[in-house]
């Protein structure tokens, strides 16, 4: 493991685990996941150095606010550009923020391919979630395997483009960077370890570089036994389909607990 290499980057803050649900679960079964990982982070002894969130379909935010009873933070997996209007279909940050939400989710790829978020689209709305007060998760990587140089100078340019809007209005807040290479979303196992530290420790110090309050978790069929590979380079993880069974929750604060404990 590189983090036991002398003069690896230390773990910093709490590790930053959160999924997203997307839209696999029912209502009924999306409120259960998330209290049995609340309960799941309650009883860890990781728990201290962990920061969780679950990041469920739009109608399911208010109940899940109220079982994770503070342990978890929420999330949407989505925001709209505009703070209010006649926009039908959309939901403002400003709506997110008022229920208690904490992070949002922008420029996924699934957003990008299938709904027609575009470059602009994405720096209008990582604007839009920093004005509301919420903490954008970026999702940014390359299309196709290349190496970590040229990975990394992708996810940079991504990101910078990202900030554009909120930017240019002096509006910059705190934000989560999701390493996710497109060629490794819903394939059957991760990135190599290599390669995502490569990529990371280059992106971790591009966003120092510009001052950035950022944090990087690294996603792409991310699972258990994943983050013991890469916690020196990264801030956490953000996971998928690996973990609709909570018990693989409670193997990854274990991972976290053998890490910073």
């Amino acid at each position: 493991m590189k983090g036991s290499e002398e003069g690896a980057r230390p773990v910093r803050r709490r590790m930053l685990i959160g999924a997203s649900l997307k839209m696999y679960f029912s209502h009924a079964r999306t409120v259960a996941w998330t209290a049995a990982v609340a309960e799941v982070l309650a009883e860890h002894p990781a728990r201290g150095r962990t920061e969780m969130f679950v990041i469920p379909q739009y109608p399911s935010i208010p109940a899940c606010l109220e079982v994770a009873a503070g342990a978890l933070a929420v999330g949407a997996q989505d925001v709209a550009e505009h703070d209010a209007g006649a926009f039908t279909g959309e939901v403002s940050g400003s709506v997110l923020a008022e229920l208690g939400c904490r992070f949002v989710e922008v420029g996924h790829a699934e957003r990008r391919g299938m709904f027609g978020d575009t470059d602009e689209v994405v720096a209008a709305k990582t604007a839009a979630a920093m004005r509301s007060g919420l903490v954008p998760i970026l999702c940014v990587g390359e299309a196709e395997s290349t190496d970590a140089e040229q990975a990394a100078h992708a996810c940079i340019a991504q990101v910078d483009s990202a900030l554009t809007t909120a930017r240019a209005a002096g509006r910059l807040g705190e934000i989560v960077i999701a390493y996710e290479p497109l060629w490794a979303i819903g394939a059957p196992e991760p990135a190599p370890a290599a390669h995502i530290r490569g990529v990371c420790d280059r992106l971790r110090d591009g966003l120092d570089r510009r001052g950035l309050d950022a944090r990087v978790i690294y996603g792409g069929s991310a699972g258990p036994g994943m983050l013991i590979e890469v916690s020196d380079s990264v801030d956490g993880l953000f996971l998928g389909r690996f973990v609709h069974d909570p018990e693989a929750v409670r193997m990854i604060l274990d991972e976290v607990a053998a890490i910073t404990g």
